[in-house]
């Protein structure tokens, strides 16, 4: 993997500390939080964008492209929390509580199990390919 440089390495903690932040706010402060969360996964999945694999290793490039699916979820984590402000889709009242309502912590558990499964795998991954050489 393509090393992050010290300032993108700083940008991409904060954007992770940022999204703990907004997550953890979620409930508490709903006007606040979704701002916090979609600033730091913003910052967040561009460093990620931006670690690029070289290698030739198909198990380590799928992983990749699975990350990059969850950042996409991280995204979509944060369009929900702001859509928990109102009614933006036109819908009923029931349907948007079933549907909408609070469902961005569904979306962010699915990210956060798919990124803690490809960050342990690429990691073994990239240990095993080191130790091949």
């Amino acid at each position: 993997m393509k090393p992050l440089s010290r300032l993108q390495s700083i940008v991409f903690a904060a954007g992770a500390l940022l999204m703990v932040v907004g997550a953890a706010l979620g409930m508490m402060l709903p006007t606040v939080a979704p701002y916090l969360f979609a600033v730091g996964a913003l910052a967040f999945v561009t460093m990620q964008f931006q670690q690029s694999y070289e290698g030739d290793n198909f198990t380590i490039s799928r992983l990749r492209r699975i990350m990059l699916m969850s950042d996409v979820l991280l995204i979509v984590t944060a369009a929900l929390m702001f859509a928990d402000f109102g009614n933006p889709f036109g819908l009923d009242h029931l349907t948007w509580v079933n549907y909408i309502h609070n469902n961005w912590v569904v979306v962010l558990l699915i990210a956060a199990i798919i990124q803690l499964y490809t960050v342990y795998r690429i990691s073994s991954e990239l240990e095993r390919e080191a130790k091949k050489r």
